[in-house]
């Protein structure tokens, strides 16, 4: 049997799970889900007047090859939806957020996309971003602030993380599915480093 020491444990919780303090910022990005959870806290952030525009990306995930409807929590919003964006979109009106303050990218398939189409969107709409506050699942922050920061370098990044199915920054190693999620993380962007390692200037 191996021993992990709490140092080690601790080094990943530390990089995997990022949280910013929060402020007041232009826009609050949603990646693409199809469960409720982080969507209905940036309604929360939404309300509470943290930022006039919410943006929920999302077409479906590549794995499935299209959007294979709402996981648990997320039935009472309904269940025809053709995107990701659709339900997050939904999510939000049933939280009372205006039609007015979604815009919404229904094409993207993962992670990067969700920021590439996000960063494309707001262009072809003439908005400029300066401030930003992504809400999303809290294991995977660091993977989702990755890809916005390269995509959108410009802006200053707010991380919001929800904290979702008990995986939390302190209780991840404790089960075997939170090991899973957040080895996972690491793994993924390896791999997906590697895979665009022709489009990054290693600086």
């Amino acid at each position: 049997m191996y021993h992990l020491e709490k140092e080690q444990i601790e080094s990943i919780s530390n990089y995997i799970f990022r949280k910013d303090p929060l402020k007041k910022a232009d826009a609050i990005f949603i990646p693409g889900c199809a469960r409720p959870d982080h969507t209905i806290a940036a309604a929360g952030l939404y309300k509470e007047g943290f930022a006039p525009l919410l943006i929920p990306s999302g077409g479906y995930t590549k794995v499935e090859g299209g959007f294979a409807g709402v996981k648990a929590g997320g039935e009472k919003y309904g269940s025809d939806f053709s995107c990701e964006a659709d339900f997050l979109e939904a999510v939000l009106l049933a939280h009372d957020v205006p039609q007015e303050a979604i815009l919404k990218e229904c094409h993207s398939t993962y992670t990067l996309e969700n920021a590439e189409l996000s960063k494309k969107l707001l262009e072809e709409k003439g908005i400029t971003i300066q401030t930003g506050i992504l809400c999303c699942k809290s294991y995977h922050a660091r993977r989702s602030h990755l890809y916005y920061s390269m995509v959108f370098p410009e802006i200053e990044w707010i991380i919001y993380p929800v904290d979702i199915d008990g995986i939390t920054k302190d209780t991840w190693y404790h089960t075997a599915h939170g090991r899973e999620i957040v080895l996972g993380e690491l793994r993924r962007m390896g791999e997906q480093f590697l895979m665009m390692e022709d489009r990054i200037e290693w600086v």
